[in-house]
């Protein structure tokens, strides 16, 4: 029991210092990155919606 709560702590404690660590420098004149998140989960939450709508209008026929 001890020795899986030393394991799993270690195993997380590496994962948060693996994200802590800065990545490399951006080259010098590249364009910062764009950010898709939110458009792309408004998008695929309207076709979400859209795929119901013509779901249940075609179940109505």
């Amino acid at each position: 029991m001890l020795f899986g709560i030393v394991i799993m702590l270690a195993l997380f404690s590496t994962i948060a210092y693996a994200q802590s660590t800065p990545g490399l420098p951006p080259f010098p004149g590249s364009p910062d990155p764009a950010p898709i998140d939110g458009g792309l989960g408004l998008l695929a939450a309207a076709g979400g919606a859209y795929a119901i709508k013509k779901l249940r209008d075609k179940s109505k026929e």
